[in-house]
């Protein structure tokens, strides 16, 4: 490792450690319990319509995106496919992906310059048991090695540059660029990119839409899961109902560009892959499970590249699937590996998915959040400041009382016996921390709980007087739902409790904004200003914001019969798109729902300090 350069502009950057420069690799509370065999297809498809490679006129083309790195020839053995940065405290991890290993740790040049990239750092490469194998897939379209490498010691709110190297058969990168945070406590405004449910089908129009934030300078993008729906690969196998726009029939979902759909992409399969008819146009989240990932990763790459890009997880994440389709399809397909067939009843397991699609695996190893260095835990829970603000990620999935990924809590202690295949389901997950078990039903029993309160109590408001949570699901909404009950009994109290300013989420699949409320919904109508001015932070409400409109297969979601709440301010159930948070200063700050078809916005909101002026 080159430990000190001197630059043209005369500076000399902090010596970093052989330790600083390493990523660890996320150490997960449970690994994948293997107990029981896995009994499905050795390469599960998406999809029975037409298993020929090109189609007999009644197939759909096979969609790629391009990989990070062009390969700099036509023989490709090994390729970087998938850029990503995220921030760690003062400074940010490169993750990079390949299909086969490198020939040395993971190592990123970097520097003040982008003609002078004099320091080296090195990293750490985790892995896991794809299913297929990239050695069964196109090398620029396959990830399996997956590489974090640490810049540590970094000034704040500065440009630095960077390239990935070639090892063992990769193209090195361009010099490429990010822009570290801004210091707690530095006054500047900032705007920041908040998504979630974002797949590939129906999102077109927010891809571009956040392409143009990133030209326009947003910090960084904040993604509440559910990302890539890699897990409706099955939309493929299930039978069409009369009212499902979003199967390989259907009429009303769009890959992103629309037709004409490129000749490109109407290219032969690789070996071990079939066709990808789940979608009304192919392709999309009916291929293997695996490349759904490898496809939307590789799409995202444009954004990944160049500003942090912060995860938390969502219900998507946790396996292959989430529940069974008419007749018991999927149980008969991923238990028996019997196709087009049916089964007596829904059996779907913890064990119906293969190994390395169990327990959040894809999540924990495509990405890497702080939550090794802010006290947390991998990608799960984590916080981190920029500028006026204080982020806080929360797993609204698992590690709760009632989580509806629910733990195997009965192995928290040695002395209880494990559940049995048929005590399980199929996204069961976790615990990634810590749980007292013998007091599972109470949220100071585990370590997400204390880890929030210790995170929130440590929150220094005259640095960051904004503090801004999300996890995945909602606390609230007018599509009522028994999880929310549970999601703020575990968190809302503590929220209260320390004055957050907003909690954000998604799962629903539209833009609902609430009015502020307090304890068990109550609205606060003393912190209603106007209908889009709200007074927050203190202690008293909460600013609720679903925002899961960014588009996915599964579509919008809709209120059908059922009223719209006196708690909703603003429901959007037509719109895709995502958010803009800017901060203004102390004591202002605003939120814009950004339409994905570029006609503006859907909604606005001012949020205010009570000591704050209603004009900026």
């Amino acid at each position: 490792m080159l430990v000190v350069c001197e630059l043209a502009l005369g500076l000399s950057l902090f010596a970093l450690s052989a330790d600083a420069a390493v990523a660890i690799p996320f150490q997960g509370k449970r690994d994948v319990d293997t107990r029981y065999p896995y009994t499905g297809p050795a390469v599960p498809i998406g999809d029975w319509v037409d298993q020929t490679v090109k189609g007999n006129g009644k197939g759909f083309p096979r969609l790629v995106e391009p990989p990070a790195v062009k390969p700099a020839n036509s023989t490709v053995t090994n390729n970087v496919n998938v850029i990503s940065l995220s921030y760690i405290p003062n400074g940010v991890n490169v993750h990079y992906q390949t299909p086969f290993g490198l020939d040395a740790n993971p190592t990123v040049h970097w520097g003040l310059s982008p003609s002078n990239l004099c320091n080296s750092s090195t990293g750490q490469t985790v892995s896991y048991d794809r299913t297929p194998t990239c050695s069964a897939v196109v090398v620029t379209q396959c990830s399996q090695y997956f590489h974090n490498v640490q810049l540590d010691n970094l000034a704040a709110d500065t440009t630095y540059y960077y390239q990935i190297p070639a090892s063992n058969g990769t193209t090195a990168s361009q010099t490429l660029s990010f822009k570290t945070a801004r210091a707690a406590g530095d006054q500047k405004a900032f705007t920041v990119a908040v998504l979630n449910d974002m797949g590939y089908t129906n999102a077109h129009g927010t891809y571009q839409q956040l392409n143009q934030a990133v030209s326009e300078g947003v910090a960084f993008a904040w993604h509440g899961g559910d990302i890539s729906y890699a897990d409706d690969w099955y939309s493929g196998i299930l039978p069409c109902e009369s009212d499902w726009p979003v199967c390989y029939n259907g009429t009303s979902t769009n890959l992103p560009g629309g037709p004409p759909i490129p000749a490109e992409y109407d290219a032969p399969l690789p070996a071990g892959e079939l066709p990808n008819q789940g979608g009304p146009q192919g392709g999309d989240m009916s291929v293997l499970y695996e490349s759904n990932w490898d496809l939307w990763q590789q799409w995202m790459n444009n954004l990944t590249l160049k500003i942090p890009y912060m995860v938390l997880p969502g219900n998507h994440e946790a396996s292959c699937g989430e529940f069974d389709g008419p007749n018991n399809i999927l149980t008969a397909y991923l238990n028996d590996d019997k196709t087009n067939s049916s089964a007596p009843k829904s059996e779907l397991t913890y064990y119906s998915c293969p190994p390395s699609q169990r327990n959040f695996t894809a999540y924990q190893n495509r990405f890497r959040m702080p939550g090794t260095e802010t006290g947390g835990v991998g990608n799960f829970w984590y916080s981190f400041d920029y500028g006026l603000a204080h982020f806080v990620s929360i797993d609204g999935e698992t590690d709760f009382p009632y989580s509806p990924e629910w733990p195997f809590v009965r192995d928290a202690t040695s002395n209880e016996t494990l559940p049995t295949e048929a005590q399980t389901f199929i996204t069961d997950s976790g615990p990634f921390g810590d749980i007292d078990a013998e007091n599972w039903k109470s949220n100071e029993a585990y370590q997400q709980w204390q880890w929030l309160k210790q995170d929130l109590a440590s929150v220094d408001r005259t640095k960051t007087p904004w503090i801004i949570a999300m996890s995945h699901r909602p606390m609230y909404s007018s599509q009522v739902s028994s999880y929310q009950t549970d999601v703020r009994d575990a968190f809302e109290p503590l929220l209260l409790q320390y004055g957050v300013d907003a909690y954000l989420a998604g799962h629903i699949h539209w833009y609902e904004r609430l009015f502020p409320l307090g304890r068990n919904g109550t609205i606060a109508s003393s912190n209603i200003v106007n209908n889009n001015t709200y007074y927050t932070g203190d202690g008293k409400s909460i600013t609720h914001v679903i925002n899961g409109m960014a588009g996915n297969i599964e579509s919008h979601s809709t209120l059908g019969d059922d009223p719209v709440l006196n708690i909703t301010a603003v429901l959007n159930q037509r719109n895709y798109g995502f958010s803009k948070f800017t901060f203004h200063n102390a004591t202002t700050a605003t939120w814009q729902y950004v339409k994905g078809d570029g006609t503006g916005y859907g909604d606005q909101l001012t949020l205010l300090k009570k000591n704050a002026t209603l004009s900026r």
